[in-house]
């Protein structure tokens, strides 16, 4: 049996419970960096470095294959142009909404009202800006490489072929058109009008005069009834008119451009290559200036409800003009 020498037995082996004798902080950290009696640095030797890495690299290794291999077979059951869930089964479901363009600045979200000096061109500059940037495809159809040869001009006896889509010609809705500032400039604004897609919905439409609803105002049945092509009756149609009697009065003639509603030949949307939504451009030919005027616009089908409250076939909005 070897004796150990007392003068190498140290104070913290002759008792391990006495506290070690302490040192600065500065060489604390000097042998948290490397410590030449262990020859580890940050708190390891190179061996346990190793191994602790690749214990990590294998764990992570195989989670990233496990996440993979569940996207893969997530992505397998997805089609990148149609929905799983459609119409009823989805959280849209099948009554579209309504919107107008231009909307008011973002910091005014929750606001939907249009103001404006008609004699102050920087004063409207904005919302001349906002339609341009909306109809800036509209504009420019087929502007990306490969998209023209699948745009078709399209009529209510001549719907586009399977997987093609129709043109909305905005250039010529007169006087709705860029070069003519949309009209902002003569106080007699131009509101764009459109629905919202869901993919696989088909309007019903009102295309027998004798079964329209009662709530429909009165000019727009007249105008169904004058209808002279039959087949132009597969129309979405749209109405707006003053909310309150008083915005009846104020709010003036109204025109549609091109037509009263939206063309049954755009629908339903599959969301095939460079579909655009169809439009209506609203015309206030001469509403009162210096006054707020509530306007309400709907969208008219047999299987379109009207809700102001879940936004569904109709739109409001304020239009002030001074």
């Amino acid at each position: 049996m070897v004796s150990k020498d007392p003068k190498m037995v140290t104070p913290e082996l002759a008792n391990p419970y006495v506290k070690p004798p302490s040192i600065s902080t500065s060489q604390s950290l000097k042998n948290f960096l490397y410590n030449r009696e262990t020859g580890a640095f940050f708190g390891r030797t190179a061996s346990s470095w190793g191994k602790i890495g690749l214990f990590y690299l294998i764990f992570y290794g195989v989670l990233a294959a496990l996440v993979a291999i569940c996207f893969w077979g997530f992505f397998q059951t997805l089609d990148p142009r149609i929905p799983r869930w459609q119409l009823e089964r989805s959280i849209i479901g099948t009554n579209p909404g309504l919107g107008f363009r231009p909307r008011p600045p973002l910091e005014n979200v929750e606001s939907t009202l249009i103001l404006y000096r008609g004699t102050d061109s920087e004063n409207f500059k904005f919302w001349v800006d906002s339609l341009e940037l909306f109809l800036k495809d509209y504009i420019t159809p087929g502007s990306i490489p490969g998209l023209g040869a699948n745009i078709n001009k399209c009529d209510y006896n001549q719907p586009p072929p399977p997987g093609k889509v129709c043109d909305v010609d905005v250039k010529n809705w007169y006087p709705c058109t860029k070069e003519n500032k949309y009209n902002y400039h003569k106080s007699a604004p131009c509101i764009f009008l459109k629905l919202n897609k869901i993919y696989g919905w088909k309007p019903e439409f009102y295309n027998d005069t004798k079964s329209l609803p009662e709530d429909m105002p009165v000019d727009l049945k007249e105008h169904i009834d004058k209808s002279k092509n039959t087949y132009q009756l597969d129309t979405i149609w749209v109405s707006c008119e003053g909310e309150n009697p008083a915005d009846q009065e104020n709010i003036g003639p109204i025109e549609y451009i091109p037509r009263r509603g939206f063309p049954g030949y755009f629908y339903p949307f599959e969301n095939s290559e460079g579909y655009l939504s169809p439009l209506v451009a609203v015309h206030f030919v001469r509403p009162r200036t210096g006054i707020l005027i509530n306007v309400e616009c709907k969208a008219w089908a047999r299987n379109i409800k009207h809700s102001r409250h879940d936004k569904m076939g109709v739109v409001h909005f304020e239009l002030m003009i001074d």
